[in-house]
């Protein structure tokens, strides 16, 4: 759904969209299950931008919920999980900050994103929100024992045969000389 910078003059545009799963491109490592469904508000927001010039921002607020899909990190099997968040978003015309001198930034000033032309998509920005939602490193369950460093086998579904690897031999003196010490 394409926002439209010269639509939103006229009025705001409210959103009720529904995505069916792999519509958004989300990378290799993350698949959607379930449609995602979000629903809000786009505005323009003027704001006063040196003596004479006004930047047309939009603001995005709502809402959004799916399933995804996504591997643990331990043990490499599938993941499911429901994924829901609220977003407040400000977009600026792309080019509007430059040329300014280097300055620190606000907190709010580093949630601004940008957009391109008359408009933005939305899945653009549903997209981003998405892939912040998912945490980096997903566990498939708390105690997941994941794969055998020797023989790759799943330690959840089966203990394998692989011999303990040798303690390293360039700890020696150290283990020596804690032997030694402890009483």
């Amino acid at each position: 759904m394409f926002i439209d910078i010269h639509k939103l003059e006229l009025n705001p545009l409210d959103f009720d969209e529904e995505f069916r799963p792999q519509v958004i491109d989300l990378g290799e490592d993350i698949r959607q299950q379930a449609p995602l469904k979000s629903r809000g508000r786009a505005e323009l927001v003027q704001e006063h931008h040196g003596k004479h010039e006004k930047l047309k921002d939009i603001r995005l607020h709502g809402d959004f919920s799916t399933t995804l899909e996504t591997i643990c990190a331990r043990c490499l099997e599938p993941v499911v999980t429901p994924v829901a968040r609220s977003f407040d978003l400000l977009y600026r015309p792309q080019g509007s900050d430059g040329g300014q001198e280097e300055r620190a930034i606000g907190g709010t000033e580093a949630e601004i994103g940008y957009y391109q032309g008359n408009g933005m998509e939305l899945e653009d920005a549903l997209r981003e929100q998405l892939l912040l939602a998912v945490p980096l490193k997903m566990v498939c369950r708390e105690d997941c024992r994941g794969l055998c460093p020797t023989c790759g086998a799943n330690l959840n579904l089966s203990i394998c045969d692989c011999t303990r690897p040798m303690k390293d031999q360039r700890w020696s003196a150290l283990e020596e000389i804690k032997k030694k010490l402890s009483p």
